[in-house]
């Protein structure tokens, strides 16, 4: 019997929304990743069974040596990529400490006129538009 081909990956990514002085964090994506060189909110993959704020708390604090508290998720989307389908949730976060580059990315604190400035992923457009939009 024909198959359509193998079923594509359906990853559940959470990211941080983290706004201080009027400028957002982004950290860049590292090369051998997907999307590599492209920025995004900080943020990574959820582990089977684990919360989408305790998955922000770990990824936080892997990959940038922060503390995290969590507050509400400002937007949901999915994102078709040609190999894989993303679930993608947007959380308004306050750190604690200093980021730090962990895992030698890139990390930048940039203004809310300048974040359609940056290559973000596709799959980060609409939280763009509100962003810029101001709301």
């Amino acid at each position: 019997m024909p198959t359509s081909g193998p079923e594509r990956p359906h990853l559940v990514v959470t990211a941080a929304v983290v706004e201080r002085d009027g400028r957002f964090l982004l950290a860049r994506r590292l090369e051998g990743t997907h999307l590599a060189g492209y920025w995004e909110f900080p943020g990574g993959k959820r582990h089977d069974g684990e919360t989408l704020e305790s998955c922000l708390v770990r990824e936080l604090g892997e990959e940038l040596g922060v503390g995290c508290i969590v507050g509400n998720e400002i937007l949901a989307a999915v994102h078709d990529y040609p190999d894989r389908s993303v679930e993608l949730h947007f959380f308004a976060c306050t750190i604690v400490g200093e980021p730090r580059p962990l895992l030698g990315q890139e990390l930048r604190w940039v203004a809310r006129e300048e974040l359609a400035d940056f290559q973000l992923p596709p799959a980060d457009g609409e939280l763009v538009r509100r962003l810029r939009g101001g709301g």
